[in-house]
């Protein structure tokens, strides 16, 4: 085969001196490999077989479990830290948890390729983390639809346009939209109307889009929580604790 593009996912321990692998590739999607020897000391590709590094990668393997051959890289890697660091370990996560293998998807490889620097500057993490939930839910056709779900006086539901001047909660089961009680906050009408427009990234919508996309990934994501949610969130408490407190 030849040298394919790629960037590390997951890595973890496989018997002494290998990890087990999950790999982004260009025209392979996700694929979990086997890298031989890489955690021996003194190995050459220790180092290089790092997340948020653009590597170039060949393997073998029929199965599932492929067992890499080659392993280089392809450019400097992205440096990391504290919140732009777990934003990186939320994508990572979310593509190896919700991509099925051997599914490539080239524009969300291009999209995370492009994330990597922007998860550095404070001001562009959260617009580009939106546009790749995005890119990945239309990928696997599990994006929002953006007309109202209604019931009918035949007992089949009937789908509607939205109204701006209504509020709205989401069906995550038909990934429609349906109107909040008055009781509900839901989302207003207008501000779904220029999200179906694909303004995920404006900075004004920017609480009602993450709160959306988080819906539509739920069933994607399954039960078992997200560590770098979970990483996030406890950083988040230990500066609200070294926060002075105002007299």
């Amino acid at each position: 085969m030849a040298l394919q593009p790629a960037y590390l996912l997951h890595r973890r321990p496989y018997r002494e001196t290998s990890a087990l692998v999950d790999l982004l590739t260009l025209e392979h999607g996700v694929v979990r490999a086997v890298a031989r020897g890489v955690a021996r000391p003194g190995s050459r590709t220790r180092s290089t077989l790092q997340p948020f590094t653009p590597l170039h990668v060949m393997w073998r393997g029929k199965g599932e479990l492929k067992t890499l051959t080659l392993i280089e890289a392809a450019g400097p890697g992205v440096l990391l830290a504290g919140e732009g660091l777990l934003c990186g370990l939320y994508a990572n996560e979310l593509l190896s948890r919700c991509l099925p293998r051997d599914f490539a998807v080239e524009a969300l490889f291009a999209h995370y390729g492009a994330l990597l620097p922007e998860l550095a500057v404070p001001a562009q993490r959260a617009a580009k983390l939106r546009r790749l939930e995005v890119t990945l839910l239309e990928a696997l056709d599990a994006d929002p639809v953006f007309s109202v779900l209604k019931a009918s006086d035949t007992g089949s539901p009937t789908m509607a346009a939205l109204h701006p001047q209504e509020r709205y909660l989401y069906d995550i089961g038909s990934r429609h939209f349906f109107e909040a009680s008055h009781s509900q906050q839901g989302v207003d009408g207008r501000t779904l109307k220029l999200l179906a427009q694909g303004d995920w990234e404006a900075a004004g919508l920017a609480r009602q889009s993450k709160w959306l996309l988080r819906q539509a990934l739920l069933p994607l994501m399954g039960d078992r929580p997200l560590r770098s949610r979970a990483l996030m969130q406890s950083l988040l408490e230990k500066r609200r604790q070294r926060a002075p407190v105002s007299s």
